[in-house]
């Protein structure tokens, strides 16, 4: 369904660092950008895949990145102790709380995420989905 997914940053090395401590435990993986004239970023994707792609960017136009109101970005995890794993790697790297790790059965019976800020105040989403198929597997 998507290519990728796109959030700014306003300092590149300290967002490489969130995002590696936040998606390792979901089993993705940094990949090296290719320049292409746009603006320096960082990409993760998973292990053999080439889509898709979560991308950091600084903005191109140069002003400061803001945080979406009412954007999210959520990450599928293989299991409730991915999730668990992620938020405490993400809150160690700068994060901010948003809703602790525990089940939503609101949102499904096996529905199980956690909600953080990164840095910059993009809102993000850790889920595992125990209610639906998936073809998340636990890192290796």
């Amino acid at each position: 369904m998507f290519s990728h997914v796109t959030v700014g940053c306003t300092d590149l090395s300290r967002a490489a660092a969130f995002y590696d401590a936040l998606l390792a435990p979901l089993g993705l993986v940094r990949r090296p950008v290719v320049p292409d004239g746009g603006p320096a970023s960082a990409c993760w994707v998973s292990p053999g895949q080439t889509l898709p792609r979560f991308y950091v960017y600084i903005p191109l136009d140069g002003e400061p990145a803001s945080a979406g109101n009412g954007s999210m970005v959520a990450f599928g995890a293989p299991s409730a102790d991915a999730v668990h794993a992620a938020h405490e790697a993400a809150l160690r790297r700068g994060g901010r709380d948003e809703g602790a790790p525990g089940p939503r059965p609101r949102y499904g019976q096996g529905y199980y995420g956690a909600y953080l800020r990164d840095p910059d105040g993009n809102k993000i989403h850790v889920v595992y989905r125990g209610d639906i198929p998936s073809n998340l597997t636990s890192p290796a």
